[in-house]
């Protein structure tokens, strides 16, 4: 039996410059579905899978007061500590799909020695994309 103290993944939050262009980017680029986004457009939620994925302004007083200022992604070169999955069973026609919707292609899927096909791009605000298949198990 679980403990109280349990935690359950919630969901992450993901700081953009437009929160209502990034839903719309997603909903297109990578085929989620929208769960929500509030009039002030200010907070916004897709669904994907088992947990969600939201977004916020990457300036605000409630939480730059609080945390501190989020660092905002400056090169291409370097990247952020954060990098979105989502799973597909055709990543070649998801990444296609993502490119032609204003994703920027960084690398087309290949096979991996893992067992997955991974492609990689970034989306309208720089944040790194990977696009994979399921893990492939080993047969005996």
């Amino acid at each position: 039996m679980a403990s109280k103290l349990t935690p359950a993944f919630g969901y992450t939050v993901v700081y953009v410059k437009d929160v209502a262009k990034s839903v719309e980017f997603y909903g297109k680029a990578f085929g989620a579905s929208v769960r929500r986004l509030d009039d002030s457009h200010r907070w916004g939620e897709l669904e994907s899978g088992q947990t969600t994925i939201a977004f916020t302004p990457v300036h605000q007083h409630e939480t730059d007061d609080l945390t501190g200022e989020v660092q905002e992604q400056r090169s291409k070169t370097r990247r952020n500590q954060l990098e979105i999955c989502f799973v597909y069973e055709d990543v070649d026609a998801a990444y296609k799909r993502a490119v032609e919707n204003g994703a920027d292609g960084v690398s087309k899927p290949e096979e991996k020695e893992w067992g997955q096909k991974v492609g990689y791009v970034r989306d309208i605000d720089g944040i790194v994309v990977r696009m994979g298949s399921y893990v492939k198990q080993p047969t005996k």
